[in-house]
């Protein structure tokens, strides 16, 4: 459906290039309600609910990274950074679950993605989401000081930013995901967001290298 707006759009910038039969074709396009035959009443398909109850765990781990940074020494820059994150994620995960929640569908909780010590998943490595850091790299980030910390944490949420733009990438990817507007409009921005947050913590990351340079 989007793909079929994008071309209305086009279309509609350029009238004098259709012919009479496409601009007939593009009336019935418009006009026909079964043209979003996969999403239903609902506006939704089983790979969007999918991927929200992923992206839940998902954010829920950048939850227990961000939350090191007062404890373990983090430079003023990387604690600011851990709390934009902690804010952002956190106001996502609400989002998520209620999206979830009023389309009737099951709605995880963040803390059965991570068990009680905040340091492994719940299903063991083989179940975690793209780009999410294994038990081991938990524990590493865990027992890292000051720049230590500072260059692991910025690493490693790198790699979980990235984990989540193949999540979209993998949405989209699929048969009748992401097409509904909502659902839509959320994977990009959280496409955009990733990518932008990556930008940043790269360009601290080469800083904080160059700071270390004799």
């Amino acid at each position: 459906m989007i793909t079929n707006l994008r071309t209305l759009i086009t279309a509609a910038r350029h009238p004098r290039k259709l012919s009479i039969v496409a601009r007939l074709a593009i009336l019935a396009l418009v006009s026909c309600p079964a043209a979003v035959p996969a999403q239903g009443a609902a506006g939704f398909a089983p790979p969007d609910v999918n991927f929200m109850q992923g992206m839940i765990g998902h954010h829920a781990q950048a939850l227990v990274m961000a939350a090191m940074s007062p404890t373990h020494g983090a430079s003023a820059k990387v604690l600011l950074l851990s709390k934009k994150i902690a804010i952002s994620q956190h106001d996502e995960i609400v989002l998520m679950q209620n999206w979830l929640r009023d389309r009737h569908q099951t709605v995880p909780s963040p803390g059965v993605m991570v068990m009680p010590d905040g340091m492994k998943m719940d299903g063991g490595d083989h179940d975690l989401m793209p780009g999410m850091l294994t038990a081991a790299q938990l524990r590493q980030l865990d027992q890292a000081r000051d720049t230590t910390f500072d260059r692991l944490f910025l690493t490693f949420m790198i790699q979980h930013h990235q984990g989540a733009i193949t999540m979209v990438a993998d949405l989209f990817a699929t048969p009748d995901g992401g097409q509904g507007a909502e659902i839509f409009r959320y994977a990009t921005d959280v496409d955009a967001d990733q990518r932008a947050e990556i930008g940043r913590m790269q360009q601290m990351l080469n800083s904080s290298s160059g700071s270390r340079a004799p």
